[in-house]
């Protein structure tokens, strides 16, 4: 039994490898095309989970509060830049947890601000947040009161492991 000479089956198989390699080449650019798309969507559904739980919070708080005029009915808390980024899920996942945590000042009385600023102070600052098996310190840059809501810039830096 003869084998046939490989020639005459070599621009075949030339072609049979560049479709190989091209479906290959497109399930990558399409996987990354898909992975992307879905990590967009999914940092915006968190973004929009914690609206709506603020916003949930906002209007308990509101009915509660509605013709106290002098109290603290809202909590924005906002993130600075940070030099070395840090992850968007994780800031607002930080972000939930601080909000959580100043939860007790809602309701609270606008003219005793300056007690509430230090009483949070102390509080956070040696508080250390884990996410992600990872462990953050949140610090208060600035706390505005305005009619009615308290809005607080924090900075989000990761703690140094010490080595003992």
């Amino acid at each position: 039994m003869r084998i046939p000479p490989f020639k005459r089956y070599r621009h075949i198989s030339q072609i049979a490898a560049v479709f190989v390699l091209g479906a290959i080449i497109g399930s990558v650019v399409y996987n990354v095309v898909f992975h992307t798309s879905y990590n967009i969507l999914w940092l915006s559904n968190l973004d929009l989970e914690s609206q709506i739980k603020q916003y949930e919070e906002d209007i308990k708080t509101l009915k509660n509060y509605k013709n106290q005029q002098t109290v603290i009915r809202e909590i924005k808390i906002r993130n600075e830049r940070q030099d070395p980024p840090i992850d968007p899920v994780v800031v607002k996942a930080i972000i939930v947890q601080l909000s959580e945590d100043l939860g007790v000042l809602r309701g609270q009385n606008v003219f005793e601000i300056d007690t509430y600023s230090k009483v949070v102070r102390t509080l956070l600052e040696e508080k250390i947040y884990k996410v992600r098996e990872k462990e953050y310190s949140v610090e208060i840059k600035t706390m505005l009161l305005m009619e009615g809501m308290l809005q607080i810039w924090v900075d989000v830096h990761t703690v140094q492991v010490r080595n003992p």
